[in-house]
């Protein structure tokens, strides 16, 4: 996809969602955390309907310890892989605070140390908590930049890295939301809805499906 196609095609969903938000309910950087560590092999709607409760009664590190890790399973054990999410957030919220005074850290290299925070689980914290232009790769992400040729990858990393170096500056800020979005309502993995989406003439999918 040429620069001034990646341009356009920003310009197009920008025009679409001005200000573009994450579906995950949070109060705080840390139910924020949280609610991104839950998030790994579950819906985001799975996890709000777990974490109205649980931030309810645990929405910093002290609570979530106070609260213990028996009763945190109850909170979240409808949301896939609960058992290992609660020894994660029971962990991280410990280092949180022997650490970094119960604040979630605002640079990637400590955020990934703690328990069940990977790349990107970062990105999105870094993205929605601090500001920063990071693009937090997940499967609709790595699809669409995949499918539309916006950023080709065989990793996640790849695509990141493509997305990063490709996109302009002044969408970065939100591109992380737009994409996922996108992916997620209209570039579908199983059928994708080209008939409604605004940049199906932009996009290098050779399969376009206009039904």
């Amino acid at each position: 996809m040429k620069k001034t196609d990646i341009d356009e095609f920003f310009r197009r969903l920008a025009e679409a969602n001005p200000d573009p938000k994450g579906e995950l309910d949070y109060i705080n950087r840390y139910t924020l955390l949280v609610a991104v560590v839950l998030s790994a092999q579950a819906t985001d709607v799975s996890v709000n309907k777990a974490t109205r409760g649980l931030f309810a009664v645990a929405d910093t590190p002290e609570k979530m310890l106070a609260l213990g890790e028996a009763k945190l399973r109850e909170h979240i054990s409808q949301i896939g892989l609960y058992n290992a999410k609660a020894r994660n957030v029971i962990a991280l919220s410990r280092l949180l605070l022997e650490r970094h005074g119960g604040e979630v850290p605002g640079n990637r290299e400590a955020l990934e140390a703690l328990p069940g925070v990977g790349r990107k689980t970062a990105n999105v914290v870094l993205n929605v908590a601090f500001g920063e232009s990071t693009i937090a790769v997940d499967t609709h992400i790595f699809r669409l930049g995949n499918r539309t040729g916006l950023a080709p990858g065989k990793t996640p990393l790849e695509v990141e890295s493509g997305l990063i170096r490709r996109t302009p500056d002044r969408w970065k800020r939100h591109a992380h939301h737009w994409l996922i979005l996108h992916g997620r309502y209209v570039c579908q993995a199983r059928k994708p809805r080209c008939a409604a989406c605004v940049v199906a003439d932009l996009c290098g999918y050779q399969a376009k499906i206009f039904e």
